[in-house]
């Protein structure tokens, strides 16, 4: 078999889940801290479990640059090289293409571009990035597609969407199913319900393990988000994983979780903590702030993370002032748990039957 999901609670059109996979398990909803290059930056593997962290993203487009995926394969695959035990889903390059890459040629085969680090000519297809990422022994493996950027015309939308189609006819294909392995597609579409509808359709004749919404949180804002999550959602599949790639914001989880999505990934938490933004219940802080030097409380006295149970504001203030390295440490470890402790809640509540008595940014 491949991976399977089993749903577990429903709360109007919020749900719980589990995903297995040849890794272990997923309990959904659920957040993927992004390790882009293999690695989550300033976390050891180790100190991710222990937050509770049951899959990691990791990236086609940078691994085939650095180190690339031969090296990765011939040192056991991305899980032993990067020693992490639990599920890694990879993205496919798609988004990485559209937003890194320089001089990009696209055509129905591929794209052909610049590598953004030394400007060396690369390609990238939907055949290439399925081999790619069955070096890199991804848990789950997504389709090569095209991110249409925003705002774009319906004429863009309409042509980029068929070619998405056509690759994911080819990235299927191409899949080495293996089991407790999957592959999951990628809905386009702009924010264009007829397009959006179309590649839904199409996808679900080729029978993924998974659906990924692509193409949001590039720039459209949080209403039109939720419009086309409104308008796409229903017509996914009931029985599969529900994926929305780049999100992001804890109000933007919320909003997604309540229309039915089960997974999200971004670099939010982990960016954000390198720039000294802490998400803390109610908002965020900023920790470099002078107003920061001389408090002795925790980042977050409502939260249980090595970092709030040891260390004080004060102390990362001066850390983070300094540009030491414990400084990143301490504030990645408490905005990675920030988010294990939102998606504990919302599974808390669907199960409860009591998510929707709370508005969203009552959650946060």
């Amino acid at each position: 078999m491949s991976i399977s999901f089993q749903k577990l609670g429903l709360c109007r059109d919020a749900r719980t889940g589990i995903i297995t996979t040849a890794h272990g398990q997923i309990n959904t909803p659920v957040f993927m801290p992004v390790g882009t290059l293999a690695t989550v930056k300033s976390m050891l593997p180790e100190s991710l479990s222990e937050i509770g962290v049951e899959i990691i993203l990791s990236n086609t487009y940078h691994l085939m640059l650095r180190p690339g995926e031969g090296e990765i394969f011939k040192l056991g695959g991305l899980h032993k090289f990067m020693n992490w035990n639990h599920p890694i889903l990879t993205d496919s390059g798609g988004f990485q293409v559209m937003s890194l890459a320089k001089l990009r040629k696209i055509t129905e085969e591929g794209v052909e571009f610049r590598s953004h680090i030394d400007g060396k000519k690369c390609f990238l297809s939907p055949k290439r990035s399925m081999e790619i990422q069955y070096k890199l022994g991804s848990t789950i493996s997504m389709i090569f597609d095209e991110c249409i950027p925003y705002p774009t015309s319906y004429e863009y939308a309409n042509q980029s969407t068929n070619l998405s189609i056509k690759w994911a006819r080819i990235s299927a294909n191409n899949y080495v199913k293996r089991e407790g392995y999957g592959v999951f597609g990628i809905v386009q579409g702009s924010i264009f319900q007829d397009l959006r509808v179309k590649s839904i359709e199409a996808l679900k004749d080729l029978g993924f393990d998974g659906y990924a919404i692509g193409g949001l949180a590039v720039g459209e804002g949080h209403e039109q988000m939720v419009k086309v999550l409104d308008f796409t959602v229903p017509f996914l599949p009931k029985g599969k994983p529900r994926y929305l790639m780049g999100v992001g914001k804890p109000i933007d989880i919320v909003a997604s979780v309540k229309a039915g999505i089960d997974m999200f990934d971004c670099v939010m938490p982990t960016r954000s903590a390198r720039n000294g933004q802490a998400f803390i219940n109610g908002g965020t802080i900023n920790i470099r702030n002078k107003a920061f030097i001389s408090d002795d409380s925790p980042l977050d006295s409502n939260c249980n993370c090595y970092t709030c149970k040891n260390y004080t504001r004060g102390y990362i203030n001066h850390l983070m002032k300094t540009n030491e390295i414990l400084g990143a440490i301490l504030m990645t470890w408490h905005n990675i748990q920030y988010y294990s402790n939102l998606m504990q809640k919302l599974k808390k509540l669907i199960v409860s039957g009591k998510l929707y008595e709370y508005k969203n940014e009552e959650l946060i």
